[in-house]
């Protein structure tokens, strides 16, 4: 049910570099060479052509760019696609002046140890993935010398799913100049022959569309072919710009004179099956909706505007009801109702009258909406060819109630007992996603990201039109026994009208005569059973067409809905199997050469004189995938310092927040002795560890004795670097080799990558440009009865570090926001309390101030700051006991 755009392309090739700028015409005067039309800064990129093969529902792209420079100096030109997440990257090269660099898919942790090391060595580019709302980004620079050409191609593949009856190529079109050569072409071949072909473009008119478009369809073949000529770029007659930048979009479907259709090649087949006019199965639908405190404003109101759209196309025979939930759980009905008309009406009032409050208690609603489908089946009170579904959608992560991730998982799953689907919508980017998308998903739903764009009530309302018509339910697709191997997925819970069932495998015998599959599921009237037998000598003659397909599609097919399929079962898995999924994952990434969660595509390109290695990731969904940015690992260019995070005191958390002007602090209150994980990469390889000490015991009661660090691990795996910090000295290992410093030394250590300065005081710890630390000595009085010397951690700069880097501190690096309200007196008169909504909680602060003593260690700056009580429960991620780790490296 994922949607079916095919984002193509998005191409923006720009130089990096500018030049002088002379117009043209005094640039001839002057005795400067005449350029090309379409040259910017140099750069003439001459050729664009994304090249589309499809072969039953299974594309092939591959998007080639050429360009030359013209000027008298080497010039970056960068290389930049956007493809749908749904695809994976098979090839990638570039070639200059006639010499070609391929790109190699590897295991990831292979992949990572090659690009970090040329990342200590100062030797890399970027190539970098970052994932959007229905795209990803692939981009990757080279310089190319005076008079030198360069030419891009990248290849991806995907199986384009079945969308409200069509399969639709979208193509993002953005060339940001004139191209002499620029072409988009799309050749389709269906074996059950193709019933319906268009293709149409958002940024040109229908005249010059039809001019620059070309595409016809007779029988299997399909093609479409988009050439505009210089002139038909042009945004108007006499301009130099382009005005290609929008939406290129190509829909087909099939011809479905039988309901499946079963493809054999070289002892792989695909089984397509979709039936039509079958009646709509009767549901009945349980909404759950979110009406905390975050959902306040437009959320609710295209919320709101959604359901009242939903309740139009309702049928009569549908059962359905409201849960919102916040704190509390609240219901429309006590049962489920008819869909009557007089209950629609109803309905809609009960919709315009739905107002945020409150917490998020998932838990509690999704058990209750559960329960209400189960008892209306118990008690016979919906139609029993009936089937049921729950649609929740929430933007946050619970926090009243049972909000342990885990345990609302195993009560959902207990409760639902495999008898229903659960679809998960996420409102925004504040939440859980993953835990969302494994709840739906070991329920037989799935999860979807609701984007807060002016469009997100036609989201949510375009997602219930998918799951509106079902018409078959308990689908299952039967292959003789002992005939098929390494079958894909051949069960499934529901058939939706406007969708398709893809099944893959391998036949035991490739010399087997026939092939037979039964299709067997509940319809709306009775139990179906359709069956497809193929000779398979008619297979044959379909071979002699294979001029006009590419290769072992099917067995490629295969290979990634495999993959696919086994990706969304690890989400789940635990132990031993999730091991033995993950390892067929990646023995089938690496024999296709596709770039998944498991591999990456690793380049070797040439860079003033020097081999320079850039790396490809498939990124997965998490909270920063809304917009299209780069991932921060993998960025080159130099960034100015961060504004600090850091630790200094009893022990005191300052988390400055530059876009507010403002800051948020917390303490970690904890016994002497244990270590608390400040940061940690997993891309990078740099954690911080830091272990509290306490107060001379003789000297203070325990319940008011302060607590303070009282050393720090730095380390970096992959450089096998590690920094031990006490107030007394400090220790480096590189490997086994150990060097130790006092406090009273000024001294740097700069090697690989890495440069540590101690100076009065301070020490200063750099990995390379865009991690810098600042750790600051509190040394007390000797003879001083009750404090211990004690350290200050500070961060300065994080920009280097991923977009997964966690911990107490490191959670924070990416941007996060939060409101202050309500602002009153508190117990202390000059200490003001609030209310402050953040990461979806509603929490009461206290005004207050810290210092800062990177300048001043004696004195410190004050920084004021909002103080969240409880161990900072409710603005850190989970509690602060999930902080813990054994030791200190």
């Amino acid at each position: 049910m994922a949607s079916a755009r095919w984002p193509c392309l998005i191409l923006a090739l720009l130089s990096g570099v500018a030049v002088s700028g002379f117009p043209r015409r005094l640039g001839r005067l002057l005795g400067k060479r005449s350029l090309p039309e379409g040259v910017v800064d140099g750069i003439e990129v001459y050729g664009t052509k994304v090249h589309c093969k499809v072969t039953s529902r299974f594309a092939h792209n591959v998007v080639t760019t050429r360009a030359v420079n013209h000027a008298d100096t080497a010039k970056e030109v960068s290389f930049n696609v956007e493809l749908p997440k749904t695809a994976f990257i098979t090839n990638f090269t570039l070639t200059i002046d006639g010499v070609t660099y391929p790109g190699n898919v590897k295991e990831k942790e292979v992949a990572k140890k090659q690009y970090e090391k040329a990342v200590s060595q100062g030797k890399t580019a970027g190539l970098v993935k970052a994932s959007g709302r229905k795209l990803e980004k692939f981009t990757v620079s080279v310089n190319v010398a005076a008079g030198s050409k360069v030419t891009f191609e990248l290849t991806y593949e995907e199986l384009l799913k079945r969308h409200k009856g069509k399969y639709e190529m979208y193509l993002k079109v953005q060339p940001k100049q004139l191209v002499k050569h620029f072409e988009i072409t799309a050749d389709i071949f269906e074996p059950q022959g193709i019933s319906t072909l268009d293709a149409e473009a958002s940024f040109i008119t229908n005249d010059l569309l039809s001019s620059a478009l070309t595409k016809s369809f007779s029988g299997k073949k399909g093609h479409v072919s988009f050439k505009p000529s210089l002139d038909q770029q042009r945004s108007c007659p006499t301009c130099t710009d382009s005005l290609l930048k929008g939406d290129f979009i190509i829909t087909y479907d099939v011809n479905r004179e039988s309901p499946a259709n079963v493809q054999i090649v070289n002892g792989y087949f695909v089984h397509f099956f979709a039936p039509q006019g079958l009646p709509v199965v009767p549901k009945n639908v349980v909404f759950v909706i979110d009406v905390s405190g975050s959902m306040h404003g437009r959320k609710m109101e295209q919320t709101k505007d959604a359901l009242l759209k939903i309740l139009e196309d309702v049928k009569e025979d549908d059962y359905l009801n409201f849960i919102l939930f916040s704190g509390g759980v609240t219901t429309w009905k006590d049962t489920l109702v008819q869909a009557t008309p007089e209950n629609i009406q109803e309905a809609r009032k009960f919709v315009m009258n739905i107002r945020d409050q409150g917490m998020t208690n998932i838990n509690d609603a999704l058990l209750k909406g559960i329960s209400m489908l189960n008892k209306a089946r118990e008690e016979y009170r919906v139609l029993e060819r009936s089937t049921s579904i729950v649609i929740m959608l929430t933007d946050g992560d619970a926090n009243v109630g049972e909000s342990r991730p885990e345990k609302i998982q195993e009560n959902v799953r207990n409760a639902i007992g495999g008898k229903f689907p659960l679809y998960n919508l996420g409102f925004g980017n504040n939440l859980n996603y993953n835990f969302l998308e494994r709840m739906a998903l070991e329920n037989h739903g799935l999860a979807r990201r609701i984007y807060e764009d002016s469009d997100a009530n036609v989201q949510l309302q375009g997602f219930y039109e998918e799951v509106a018509n079902p018409l078959l339910t308990d689908v299952e697709v039967e292959y003789p026994e002992n005939a098929i191997l390494d079958l894909t997925q051949n069960s499934y819970q529901h058939f939706y009208d406007g969708s398709e069932i893809v099944v893959a495998g391998r036949l035991a015998d490739e010399d087997m005569n026939s092939f037979k599959a039964d299709v067997k599921g509940h319809g709306a009237i009775n139990d179906l059973t359709f069956t497809e037998e193929l000779d398979m000598k008619e297979m044959e003659k379909a071979l002699k067409e294979r001029d006009y397909i590419f290769g072992n599609y099917i067995e490629r097919l295969w290979a990634y809905l495999t993959i696919e399929q086994l990706l969304e079962k690890c989400k789940n898995a635990h132990g031993e199997e999730k091991e033995n999924l993950t390892a067929q994952t990646l023995d089938l990434s690496l024999k296709y050469h596709f770039v998944t969660p498991l591999t990456s595509m690793v380049v070797t390109k040439p860079e003033d004189n020097e081999n320079k290695t850039a790396i490809a990731d498939k990124p997965g969904e998490g909270p920063a995938d809304a917009e299209v940015i780069p991932s921060m690992a993998y960025l080159t260019n130099s960034q100015p310092p961060q504004t600090p995070y850091y630790v200094d005191g009893d022990p005191h958390f300052i988390i400055q927040v530059p876009e507010k002007d403002d800051a948020i602090c917390f303490n970690i209150d904890e016994e002497p002795g244990t270590v608390l994980r400040l940061i940690q990469d997993p891309v990078t390889g740099l954690t911080v560890n830091g272990q509290i000490i306490g107060e001379k015991r003789s000297s203070l009661d325990s319940q008011t004795r302060k607590t303070y660090f009282g050393k720090l691990g730095i380390a970096n795996a992959q450089m096998d670097f590690q920094i031990e910090v006490t107030p007394e000295r400090i220790t480096l290992w590189h490997g086994a080799a150990q060097s130790t410093f006092s406090w009273l030394d000024t001294v740097t250590v700069t090697e690989d990558g890495l440069s540590v300065t101690i100076d009065r005081k301070n020490m200063v710890v750099s990995f390379g440009d865009g991690v810098t630390f600042v750790v600051v000595l509190h040394q007390v009085w000797k003879k001083q009865p009750i404090h211990h010397d004690f350290l200050g951690f500070y961060v300065v700069d994080s920009h280097r570090m991923s977009a997964q880097t966690h911990g107490l501190l490191g959670q924070f690096f990416h941007p996060f926001d939060f409101k202050v309200s309500d602002v009153h007196p508190g117990s202390d008169p000059t200490k003001p309390d609030a209310t402050m909504v953040v990461k979806n909680h509603r929490l009461t602060v206290t005004r207050g101030s810290q210092k800062d003593y990177r300048k001043d260690v004696s004195a410190g700056t004050k920084v004021a700051c909002w103080f969240v009580h409880n161990n900072g429960q409710g603005l850190i991620d989970g509690v602060h006991s999930d902080y813990i780790v054994p030791s200190l490296f």
